[in-house]
């Protein structure tokens, strides 16, 4: 049981877990711990499941700023910030908070930012099969800022370009220059 497991984690680190203050720690933690990481028993069809519509709109579809909790998995520490993606349909468009719903299905599991960024961009690639897709991720990563180097105001951002936002230059620098706005 989780709760067991960190009442040990207290106690490996010197703390009473039969102290006052700490007694529903355990239970907090473990309840915590679940909630960051429910993307596992989260099914992406599920997510997007009646939001696919036939629409013959063909520009780019941007949704920028969704903000995004993860969990680092090389030290289970927190790494947080925004997501922008972005879609060019082929016949198809997704209800826009389902873009957001899909960003918290790969955040809310141990991550690292590289393949979060590759997950969403595939997931969405896959249920609307568009002209092209685009996902920029911008994290600050407790790993850097609170331990390690303590680098607070280091920021990581990584880039999946796909279709036409990968093969035309011109449709990439588009959806960099509305998501810099």
């Amino acid at each position: 049981m989780l709760e067991d497991l960190y009442r040990n984690i207290l106690r490996q680190i010197g703390e009473d877990p039969e102290r006052e203050g700490l007694l529903k720690t355990p239970a907090r933690a473990a309840d915590a711990l679940r909630f960051l990481t429910r993307g596992y028993s989260q099914d992406i069809e599920e997510t997007l499941n009646g939001a696919i519509f036939e629409e013959p709109y063909e520009d780019m579809v941007i949704v920028k700023d969704i903000e995004f909790y993860s969990l680092c998995e090389h030290h289970i520490l927190p790494f947080f910030g925004k997501v922008h993606v972005a879609y060019i349909p082929k016949g198809k468009i997704v209800g826009i908070s389902k873009l957001a719903r899909l960003v918290d299905v790969f955040a809310r599991r141990l991550q690292v930012q590289e393949r979060m960024t590759v997950q969403i961009a595939s997931a969405l690639e896959n249920a609307l099969h568009p002209l092209g897709v685009g996902v920029v991720v911008e994290g600050r990563h407790m790993c850097m800022m609170a331990r390690g180097v303590e680098k607070q105001n280091s920021q990581v951002i990584t880039s999946e370009m796909r279709g036409a936002f990968r093969n035309d230059r011109r449709t990439r620098e588009e959806f960099l220059n509305l998501i810099n706005r």
